[in-house]
């Protein structure tokens, strides 16, 4: 069900959820992907070059992070933009994963074409991974 544009508050909160990310999604992503940087499945590559251990792909943590936006419009044609800031890496613990938190709320409203902004707070570990997050989400 599509959501009522009218309905919809600056401020509010309309979408949350939590994904896990572990080192067999890395692989996985990977494979689709075909970004096969050591980083992201070898802890002594990762170390060698400086990193705390093995990092999710930021484009992974960007795509899981927009789906509750997704389930929320009901649609996923009506998410007409979506853009991020990659701030901070997503260590994956070999045995533990990374468990990785979205928040959505309603950042701005676009009466005129019924396009709400949602604003996305992404999280790992207490800290925001994913800068500017936001998603144009067309409810005409």
């Amino acid at each position: 069900m599509t959501p009522e544009f009218d309905s919809l508050v600056v401020g509010e909160q309309v979408a949350e959820a939590s994904f896990t990310l572990t080192r067999d999604s890395l692989v996985r992503y990977a494979g689709a992907s075909g970004d096969f940087n050591p980083i992201h499945y070898r802890d002594d590559v990762a170390v060698s070059v400086g990193l705390a251990g093995v990092l999710a792909h930021g484009m992974l943590t960007m795509g899981f992070a927009v789906q509750p936006v997704v389930d929320w419009a009901g649609d996923p044609a009506r998410v007409i933009d979506y853009q991020v800031r990659f701030t901070r890496p997503v260590f994956v613990d070999p045995v533990e994963g990374a468990l990785v938190t979205v928040v959505a709320k309603v950042g701005a409203l676009e009466a005129d074409a019924r396009v709400a902004r949602l604003d996305l707070v992404v999280s790992f570990n207490g800290q925001t991974v994913l800068g500017k997050a936001q998603a144009r989400v067309s409810l005409s």
